[in-house]
């Protein structure tokens, strides 16, 4: 049983370090076009324009759909640089280089 209780305890921990953040959706752009995160943080999206947009990655990893004035988030799994673009506007890109 101990081992359990230590494991719950590195688990805590490990999520209490998780970050947000936060990248903007204005006039057909993200902001900051390009981030930087870690394994287990929390990317939110928030789209301030009167259309609707996606975060779609690249790779496959999420499409997160972001209803005008509203927020849409992932959090990350594993470490790499992923691309990114809204579906609804291709020439809108960015990326997050993600690090253990």
């Amino acid at each position: 049983m101990a081992g359990v209780t230590a494991l719950l305890l590195v688990l805590t921990l490990h999520s209490a370090d998780a970050t947000v953040i936060q990248i903007k959706m204005a006039q057909i752009a993200y902001a900051p076009a390009q981030a930087s995160a870690h394994v287990g943080d929390t990317v939110e999206w928030v789209n301030s324009d009167i259309v609707a947009h996606t975060a779609t990655a690249r790779n496959g990893a999420w499409d997160v759909m972001v209803g005008s004035n509203s927020k849409g988030s992932v959090t990350l799994k594993s470490a790499g640089t992923i691309e990114y673009y809204c579906r609804l506007h291709p020439n809108m890109v960015g990326s997050i280089t993600v690090s253990q």
